[in-house]
């Protein structure tokens, strides 16, 4: 038996907002209930009903295979700059 009873509700999202959540869900391998309900429970805070608090959605994001790499190659180590770097690849390409 769960801890907390459910409540049923419906929202109007606007539909482009809508598209972005549900390509959010898709790219985290999640529905969109569990995305809104996890973009809820980081908005309000800790639920009482659990013990931990979830991390913040960017510190749980995965870097780009090519950023990491540059990363740990210390490439933005001394004051390198991301945006510097960016348009360096640029102007190469």
């Amino acid at each position: 038996m769960e801890r907390w009873p459910k409540v049923k509700t419906t929202i109007d999202i606007p539909e482009q907002l809508y598209r972005r959540a549900k390509i959010r869900a898709v790219e985290l391998g999640s529905s969109l209930k569990a995305l809104v309900l996890t973009a809820l429970e980081e908005e309000l805070g800790k639920d009482p009903g659990k013990t931990e608090p979830r991390p913040l959605y960017f510190a749980r994001r995965k870097l780009l295979p090519e950023y990491e790499a540059l990363l740990q190659a210390g490439a933005f180590r001394e004051g390198a700059d991301s945006a510097e770097i960016v348009s360096q690849e640029r102007d190469a390409g």
